[in-house]
């Protein structure tokens, strides 16, 4: 990849995505310049739907398939983050397969705007999200991929249903699109049309809640894995872990009102989360064990017993 098309990416990651580059930033050379381009590609794809205004569905589907064409190699690509992204797909062998479903998920915001059950939702993530997270486990060369590779599609949901939990203002002002199940606000008797009018209420919160702790079992799950990584991957995909999941700790203190305002991050907050991560990982490098005592995921029962017990495993402080 020429530096050209590695720096054109670093500037969408930098403009588009500023959590993950900031953990991106402690990724080693090697796969730090391949991550650019990686979530540049994501983006520019993302954005013919999310940026869409009042362009025409066919047009965005048009787009879409253009995109794909380039990205799969069937036609010359038009763009440096694309020309970089067919030389990275070669170079560490990710499937046409994975491209196509990314693809096939940013096609399905086109038309999709609510999500019946929270299967429906996991489906549209099987693209928009977990796609990223085999690519990414790709361009790591793990020598464990094959056990790497289910973790890191639960962890890039985990991040994918942050991003969810967080936007939900920013997505149905926006997008006209909500992306709770449905199933979930019928539980907890939330009409939709609440969502359209921005208006919070304990159920909405409690709604909000459950599906915060079903992310965090994503995250659970996702973190189990990173020891699969290579050793210098580790830290920056727990921190990663750690930023995203602070989105919860924001949103609890809110009292789960995401309509009233968006939860975001202050750069303090993003600096003290790295620093508290950075310091336990020097005493303890195991990613599950300081995910525990720095993120915003609550302790589990079993863990709490584990701890107790002299499993090694510390309880959160």
């Amino acid at each position: 990849m020429q530096q050209e098309h590695i720096d054109a990416g670093k500037a969408i990651q930098k403009r588009t995505g500023k959590t993950f580059y900031l953990a991106t930033r402690f990724l080693p050379e090697r796969v730090r310049h391949a991550t650019h381009v990686l979530y540049a590609f994501f983006r520019i794809a993302d954005e013919v739907v999310d940026d869409a205004d009042d362009v025409d569905p066919d047009v965005q589907r048009a787009q879409l398939e253009d995109i794909r064409a380039q990205a799969l190699g069937d036609q010359p690509p038009d763009d440096p983050v694309l020309e970089a992204f067919v030389e990275l797909k070669a170079e560490y062998g990710i499937a046409d397969a994975e491209v196509e479903t990314f693809i096939d998920a940013m096609a399905t915001d086109i038309e999709t705007s609510r999500y019946e059950t929270y299967g429906d939702l996991e489906s549209y993530m099987r693209g928009s999200a977990a796609s990223v997270g085999v690519m990414m486990t790709a361009i790591m060369e793990s020598d464990a991929e094959e056990a790497a590779i289910p973790h890191a599609v639960k962890l890039g949901e985990a991040f994918q249903m942050t991003n969810f939990l967080r936007d939900v203002r920013e997505d149905i002002v926006e997008r006209d699109r909500i992306y709770v199940p449905q199933e979930t606000l019928r539980d907890h008797g939330v009409d939709p049309a609440q969502i359209e009018r921005l208006e919070h209420s304990e159920s909405f919160g409690a709604a909000m809640a459950a599906e915060l702790q079903r992310t965090e079992d994503l995250y659970r799950e996702g973190v189990a894995g990173i020891r699969y990584l290579p050793k210098d991957c580790q830290l920056p995909v727990l921190l990663a872990a750690v930023l995203y999941a602070e989105h919860h700790t924001i949103i609890r203190a809110q009292d789960y009102d995401v309509l009233s305002r968006e939860p975001s991050l202050s750069t303090a907050r993003k600096l003290w989360c790295l620093a508290k991560t950075r310091w336990h990982w020097h005493w303890n490098r195991d990613p599950e064990a300081v995910f525990q005592r720095v993120s915003a995921v609550p302790t589990t029962e079993h863990e709490r017993r584990s701890s107790e017990h002299g499993d090694g495993v510390p309880t959160r402080s």
